[in-house]
């Protein structure tokens, strides 16, 4: 899915994938370790949308908290 972004005079296009990340902590540690791998490959992220967050319950317990997310990143020209 593409989106285009306009920055002043110029036209920015942006590409949107989705990404799930998981923590055994939090959501933010989720989110937080989700972008920092995302950054690894992508280069110009410009925002995420968070679609859904989800815990895994194993014996009682919050075992791991889940994020399913979708990263905005503009295209190079």
């Amino acid at each position: 899915m593409s989106a285009t972004l306009g920055k002043g005079a110029g036209v920015s296009v942006a590409k949107v994938v989705e990404i799930t990340a998981t923590s055994p902590k939090s959501f933010e540690d989720a989110i937080q370790s989700g972008i920092a791998r995302a950054s690894k490959t992508l280069e110009g992220i410009q925002g995420a949308w968070i679609k859904e967050q989800k815990i895994i319950v194993t014996g009682g317990k919050v075992t791991e908290f889940r994020v399913n997310m979708s990263v905005t990143f503009l295209l190079k020209d």
